[in-house]
């Protein structure tokens, strides 16, 4: 599966991002700030991608696409810093992040509010592994128009991949399902080790066997 790509010349932006245009977009809190200060060396934006830079059509909820790049201090970028970037730039973004020559690409799915076109619904962070700076980069795929390019920017980096037919809502929506269940799982045998009574491990057993079969259930089908 394609995880980084070779993005169009005509695409490059290619400035450099102040922290304080961010601040003065999304108000931070001072930890926040702080987590900026500690973790991030610079910020790049990078790429501009838009009808008129990849000729390929906008559509209602994506007109553009933007990658960042952001160089790392020590290899450690909290969520919140990435939440607050995606909260002062009005596009949906892909972050690469870089540090001792690796590369990590990061995202998380981002629509315009249906109630509200102002605002944004974002959902849970999706990553990839730390990859070697130098790995080979894909080319583009062969799309119809920016929410497609969006679709395949984004789906690679999902744990599950899309089912058959499965819209990038959906996929977004039973991917995070799973992400949910299985923190559920880790803590119910997390109980079950702690736990000392033979008919409170037998009742923590059955909580397993049913959250198991939920998690497989979301993992081969939209249910």
């Amino acid at each position: 599966m394609t995880l980084l790509f070779q993005y169009p010349l005509k695409a490059n932006f290619g400035r450099i991002l102040p922290k304080n245009k961010i601040y003065e977009h999304a108000s931070p809190t001072t930890a926040i700030k702080t987590l900026f200060v500690r973790q991030v060396e610079q910020i790049i934006w990078k790429y501009k991608l838009a009808p008129e830079t990849v000729n390929l059509a906008s559509t209602k909820s994506v007109s553009e696409i933007q990658v960042f790049h952001i160089m790392l201090k020590n290899g450690e970028l909290k969520k919140e810093v990435l939440r607050c970037i995606d909260k002062a730039i009005p596009f949906p973004l892909i972050f690469e992040l870089y540090f001792d020559n690796k590369c990590k690409v990061t995202a998380c799915y981002k629509r315009p509010n249906e109630a509200d076109s102002t605002k944004w619904v974002v959902s849970d962070y999706f990553e990839t592994g730390w990859l070697p700076e130098s790995k080979e980069r894909s080319t583009l795929p062969v799309v119809l128009d920016l929410k497609a390019l969006y679709a395949s920017l984004l789906s690679p980096l999902m744990p599950y991949p899309a089912l058959e037919k499965e819209t990038l809502e959906s996929s977004v929506t039973r991917n995070q399902a799973i992400i949910t269940k299985q923190k559920e799982l880790e803590k119910s045998e997390a109980r079950l080790a702690k736990e000392k009574q033979f008919n409170h491990k037998v009742a923590i057993n059955a909580e397993i066997r049913i959250i198991k079969q939920e998690i497989e259930a979301l993992i081969q089908s939209n249910g």
